[in-house]
């Protein structure tokens, strides 16, 4: 389990070694600033967040991390009550006031360990998105493709189409090798191809997608190395 704390420096070293003494093998990483935190770069399971900070607050730290699509649990420690509906806005797993107690802080810790396994257990199944007003996730098998609006995704369902702030490399990433770049604006999940040609891709819900014709071949081998893998189209 890898946590982040993002406090002022003795709060930080303090929940640093109340989480030490419950969880022995947490890897543990303490940052001073919200710019720190996300100049790392990197993923971690649980973030810790004060909201008042030197250079952005707790909140704006969220949503920066919210806006990367991260699935990160998120609890907020803070002596600051009246920013808790904003904390809920980007998903917060809890809100804790300062004091804390170290008893309530460990139960608190402890369903956010369950609920940071719940989520790994889910990972390669789904998507996590955050906007300005809703948080939700997208199962990968229900999304018939993908298409780029600039600095925005459309993220077409059966049922829906979801509008967020994605690159189209990092969904290429996200979805993996069952979706296939069939063109610069098009990203399509195989398994609801139905026929394809030289610039048009036919799905099973009657929708098309646009085929770059210079991905045409590659697409075909692609197809067949899906459906040989076992891959199975969907009705």
């Amino acid at each position: 389990m890898r946590v982040a704390i993002c406090e002022e420096r003795e709060s930080c070293l303090k929940l640093r070694d109340l989480i030490k003494k419950q969880k022995h093998d947490c890897e543990v990483r303490c940052f001073y600033t919200g710019k720190q935190l996300l100049e790392a770069r990197e993923r971690f399971d649980i973030v810790i967040l004060d909201i008042r900070m030197e250079d952005m607050s707790g909140i704006e730290v969220a949503r920066a991390l919210r806006i990367k699509r991260d699935d990160t649990v998120l609890i907020f420690v803070t002596a600051l009550k009246e920013y808790a509906s904003e904390a809920f806005d980007v998903a917060a797993f809890h809100y804790l006031l300062k004091p804390v107690p170290e008893e309530k802080f460990r139960k608190v810790f402890e369903s956010a360990c369950r609920e940071a396994e719940r989520l790994e257990g889910l990972k390669g199944e789904q998507l996590f998105f955050q906007t300005r007003s809703r948080s939700f996730t997208v199962q990968k098998k229900e999304i018939l493709f993908v298409e780029s609006r600039k600095r925005k995704v459309d993220i077409h369902t059966p049922g829906e189409c979801f509008t967020v702030y994605a690159t189209m490399r990092h969904m290429e990433e996200e979805l993996g090798e069952d979706f296939y770049r069939c063109h610069r604006g098009y990203l399509v999940n195989m398994a609801y191809v139905k026929e394809y040609e030289t610039n048009l891709i036919q799905l099973k819900n009657g929708e098309t997608v646009f085929m770059a014709k210079d991905k045409y071949s590659e697409f075909a081998k692609a197809y067949m190395r899906f459906l040989k893998r076992g891959g199975t189209a969907c009705v």
